[in-house]
């Protein structure tokens, strides 16, 4: 119902309009009134009505003064102005305001109500366009965010030209261009495992840091449950590593005010080439695997992981191997959060905190591979797996095997682990898609179903439901219920006699066209 607040310093004509008029009848809410400017204004700002009918000379504050207030804290509210005078230079400065109507004193019942009605069927048509404008936008965000990630995987893979990756940037609004790049992954800690966090709350903190560091050179790409991205583009090298040590104090800012400690970031190598972010993406993502064996939380440059690493030019000695780079509780770590693509990465990382040279020794390479097959088939039969989908160390390996060939073996056997982990979580994705499935079903045409609404539901936060989503399906929760929408359309125009303008809202659209 529209809301309607009256100003009019004289009591006779304020009772006219309040009193002769049927408001209630003609579908309005008559909210409030007042004697002048001064003593409307903070009973407005309270009321927030549709339309103000507002005199000009009034005493303490006057009509257009009054309406210049509105104008700038409720910029949506409508205003007709009744004027005693007819000086062209109020009506100008009404004009100038956004006054919707002048109107000259004296005025009937009737024809304020034919002013006011004709102002309320625009305020409707307004709120309308305002809806469409907004599910649209929402709509528009959820395929942006799609081909933002697929971007970002033709960037990181080097599968598009730089011909294409230009175009394919273009249709999302990213300008790719620059001189020197670089990468940081950044991610929270608690969000995947033991959670310290919430999901939603992390996808809050992971949003506010995109949006204080967001800007012409930086673009921030979402990762889901890995984090985010943030690639970094400058002119100079010195410009790229100035921008870098300024992107990372505003992200610990966040993390400060928000007082959240469990964190981690990869920091990439500065290219000077866009055909060469694939590397730059290898060294971030080799930074940010080392995760899985820092106990605190940073941002870690990949120049500075072979300071960490066991010197290739000592002897082997037992007592000089560190026994928290063999820790078992790494590698199940690894198993729970990593992802497929950081396999490589992390068995990289596992070997050097060992070093080559404790290979020299049969036990210990027997024990390190021993260890890492045994933690990943006591992990795999947590989910009803079988040990015999784990490759088995041959006899050579345990023998003699060069560091490559025992990696490689840790990089299958935990591929294989990843396989199993990620295939019993797809069953359960697969039943909470079946269910969404099942309820657009059932609502499709309420106008006002949307994913927020869906992810309450399933329990998800909205962001995660539509990764899940499009991974089950093969597109956006919003291409789905789209398409489900204009089949019902179809189906309903074949089978019945109902007009395109019913049909439109009983498949959930307002508006038919």
């Amino acid at each position: 119902m529209i809301k309607v607040f009256l100003v009019e310093d004289e009591f006779i004509v304020r009772e006219g309009i309040k009193r002769n008029i049927d408001w209630t009848g003609n579908g309005f809410e008559f909210c409030g009134e007042a004697g002048d400017g001064e003593m409307a204004y903070p009973m407005i700002q309270k009321a927030k009505p549709d339309i103000v009918i507002t005199d000009i000379m009034m005493p303490f504050m006057d009509g257009l003064a009054l309406s210049k207030l509105i104008k700038s804290k409720l910029p949506e509210t409508e205003i007709i102005v009744l004027s005693g005078y007819s000086e062209f230079e109020y009506a100008k400065e009404a004009i100038k305001i956004g006054v919707a109507q002048y109107i000259s004193k004296p005025v009937n019942g009737e024809e304020l109500l034919t002013e006011v009605k004709s102002l309320a069927k625009k305020i409707e048509e307004k709120r309308l366009e305002k809806e469409i404008n907004e599910k649209y936008k929402r709509e528009m965000e959820e395929n942006t965010n799609a081909h933002k990630k697929r971007l970002f995987n033709y960037l990181v893979t080097g599968f598009a030209s730089a011909q294409e990756l230009y175009e394919k940037a273009e249709r999302v609004g990213i300008d790719l261009t620059s001189v020197w790049y670089n990468i940081v992954l950044f991610g929270l800690q608690g969000i995947t495992g033991e959670q310290a966090i919430t999901m939603e709350q992390g996808e809050r903190m992971l949003a506010d840091i995109s949006e204080a560091i967001a800007s012409d050179s930086i673009i921030v790409f979402d990762r889901n449950l890995d984090g985010i991205a943030i690639l970094l583009k400058a002119d100079t090298e010195e410009m790229l590593t100035s921008l870098q040590e300024s992107t990372i104090a505003k992200i610990e800012a966040v993390l400060a005010a928000k007082k959240e400690k469990n964190f981690y970031g990869g920091i990439g190598m500065p290219v000077s080439r866009m055909s060469e972010i694939p590397r730059c993406f290898d060294k971030a993502a080799h930074a940010f695997a080392h995760r899985y064996f820092e106990n605190e939380s940073c941002f870690k440059d990949y120049r500075n992981l072979e300071e960490i690493t066991t010197s290739e030019n000592d002897d082997f000695d037992i007592f000089n191997i560190d026994t928290k780079q063999i820790d078992r509780s790494k590698i199940t770590s690894f198993l729970k959060q990593g992802d497929a693509q950081e396999t490589g990465f992390f068995a990289d990382e596992f070997l050097h905190g060992v070093g080559s040279k404790a290979f020299a020794s049969m036990l210990f390479r027997q024990y390190i591979i021993m260890d890492v097959y045994f933690c990943i088939v006591e992990f795999i039969e947590k989910f009803g797996a079988d040990k015999s989908e784990v490759d088995q160390p041959d006899m050579n390996m345990l023998a003699g095997g060069s560091v490559e060939a025992v990696q490689k073996y840790i990089e299958r056997i935990l591929s294989i682990a990843l396989k199993v982990r990620d295939a019993s979580s797809s069953n359960r994705y697969r039943a909470v898609v079946d269910e969404v499935k099942s309820y657009i079903e059932k609502r499709y045409m309420d106008e006002e179903l949307s994913l927020n609404e869906i992810a309450r539901v399933v329990n998800f936060s909205p962001n995660h439901l539509s990764t899940v989503f499009a991974q089950e399906t093969g597109q956006t929760f919003i291409k789905y219920l789209s398409e489900y929408r204009i089949n019902k359309s179809q189906e309903l125009l074949k089978c019945t006699g109902y007009r395109s303008s019913e049909i439109s809202l009983m498949v959930g659209y307002k508006d038919p066209h």
